[in-house]
Formats: structure tokens, C-alpha cells, sequence
């Protein structure tokens, strides 16, 4: 079975509904005419990153009533679609999130698990924390969704692998830090050097779409990815520029690694679920 996905790395506008909307639909529209069968967005794509104050204003609610949701609903009748949002839940509670749209339907909602607090990020102070993390089914099988902080953590991604994920979805907006002389900046050659890692141990497909451009004295720095369940990388944009990078995704791979490389069939979740308790229990 066969995957086209595109990366959509954008330069979001920051509180702009309005003209992000047009833009993710102009790509949406784009890569459907190159035969894409999923578009992944950036976290916050919708949005913008820097909110603050605005975040009550750009919040939405993901269903067809929602004049930002309903054209995006109605265009993943064609092909599917993952885009970041701030979401509100009824008791008016706001989450930095990621919805996956497909046939005109909301499939799955992931909220941002980790916030970070420290350095450039100041998250915990306008959101509150998502507090689960689960695998869902697709038309091309089991995913999961993380965002950002979410996969520099080791248990959201393990916990997606328990639960039957093959195609790990990873979307951020990360800041650029770290110059070298290198054109990748460290907190690129950091990224891609864990997403790597997850691909290969958890013998899955890891996608990545980053944003890029300026806000608020930040640099987003592209450089979306996807590696295969060998670890080898398949696809990357470039850096500091929009793109649509597309690729086709031999989802059999799953089958000729797994059966080289047994390790989700020997994991101990038992073992570690022991462990776990021991641990909690002692602090």
C-alpha cells in the first residue's frame, strides 16, 4: 500500500485566521492536483505561534459550524489533512492542537501534552495542558499525532507505538537557536537527529512539518522530514523557506523491517508497567 504526503511548511500569519485559511486551502488545492492523498500542517498553522492575548479570539471549535472548519472540512473530502489550531473545550479551557480531517469528518483531535516553560517559550501561561496521548485509525491505517515538546519527550511516542501507531505525524513551529558554521542551526541537527532515532526504534514512519519565517523576533527554520522504519530519510524541505515537499510513503516497508528487526513483538509493556509503579510509588 502506497502514502503520498506532502509537508506544507508555511509562514503562518500571526492571528490572521483569514488569510492563513486562504493559504492552507491554496496548498490544500495544490497538492491535491499532485495526486497527494494526506497534507500535514505545522503546529499552530491556523494561528500563528506568539498569541498570548489573542488566544481567546483565534480559538475554534473543529466541526462543519465553524466558518474556518467548514471549507477545510469540506476540501479533506478529497484528501486528508492535519492542521494546527487553538482549540476550546466547554469549559473554555485553551489547548495548542492538531486536527486530522478526512471524508468531510474530524477523525481525531490531539491537545499539546508538554508545555514548555523555559528559554524563548512561555506556553504554560495561555494553555492548559492536553492529557492524552493515543493512536487512531486512518484510511491508510493506524497514526498518531504529537506536537513539538510532545516528541522531545521519549513517552508520547512510545506511547503511540503501544497503541498501533505506524505513521508517527510530528508538527511544530520551532524557533531556530544555535549558530554554527553550518546552515543547519543545532536545534535543527537536534530534531532530526531524534526524529531519526524514533524511526528506528519504534520501526515506523516518522513525518515532520515544521513552520518557517519570522514572529515576534523568532526564526522558524523548515527544514521538514520524513524517515522510513529503517531510519533513512525519504524526504526534507528545505530550510528558512516555504515549501511543499511531497513524497510517496511504501507503507509495506512496516512489514520487511519489522519482520528483519522484531522489536515491537519482543517489547515487555508488562515489564515496564511494573517498573513504572515501583518507580512512582518510591518518589
Amino acid at each position: 500500500m502506497k502514502l503520498t504526503l506532502a509537508l506544507a511548511q508555511i509562514n503562518t500569519v500571526l492571528g490572521n485566521l483569514e488569510a492563513n485559511l486562504d493559504r492552507h486551502l491554496a496548498l490544500i488545492a495544490d497538492a491535491r492536483d499532485r495526486d497527494v492523498d494526506l497534507i500535514l500542517f505545522p503546529e499552530l498553522s491556523l494561528t500563528g505561534y506568539v498569541l498570548q492575548d489573542l488566544v481567546p479570539a483565534v480559538s475554534r471549535r473543529p466541526s462543519a459550524e465553524d466558518p474556518v472548519f467548514k471549507p477545510l472540512l469540506e476540501a479533506s473530502r478529497e484528501i486528508d489533512i492535519v492542521v494546527g489550531f487553538v482549540d476550546e473545550d466547554d469549559r473554555h479551557r485553551f489547548f495548542i492542537a492538531a486536527a486530522y480531517l478526512s471524508r468531510g469528518e474530524v477523525v481525531h483531535v490531539h491537545h499539546k501534552v508538554y508545555l514548555p516553560t523555559y528559554g524563548l517559550f512561555d506556553e504554560g501561561r495561555f494553555f492548559a495542558w492536553g492529557d492524552s496521548v493515543r493512536a487512531f485509525e486512518t484510511r491508510f491505517g493506524r497514526m498518531g499525532i504529537l506536537i513539538c515538546e510532545d516528541f522531545w519527550h521519549a513517552s508520547p511516542p512510545y506511547l503511540l507505538w503501544l497503541d498501533g501507531a505506524d505513521v508517527f505525524l510530528f508538527t511544530s513551529a520551532s524557533p531556530g537557536r544555535g549558530l554554527s558554521d553550518e546552515e543547519r542551526l543545532e536545534s535543527a541537527r537536534w530534531v532530526e537527529r531524534i526524529n531519526r532515532a524514533y524511526a528506528s526504534l519504534f520501526t515506523s514512519f516518522v513525518a515532520h512539518s515544521n513552520r518557517v519565517g519570522y514572529e515576534d523576533g523568532l526564526n522558524f527554520w523548515g527544514g521538514s522530514t520524513v524517515f522510513d522504519p529503517n531510519g533513512e530519510l525519504l524526504a526534507q524541505g528545505p530550510y528558512h523557506e516555504e515549501a511543499l515537499t511531497v513524497v510517496t510513503l511504501d507503507l509495506n516497508q512496516l512489514h520487511r523491517t519489522r519482520a528483519r528487526l522484531p522489536l515491537l513483538r519482543d517489547e515487555r509493556t508488562h515489564l515496564v508497567q511494573k517498573e513504572l509503579a515501583r518507580i512512582l510509588q518510591n518518589r
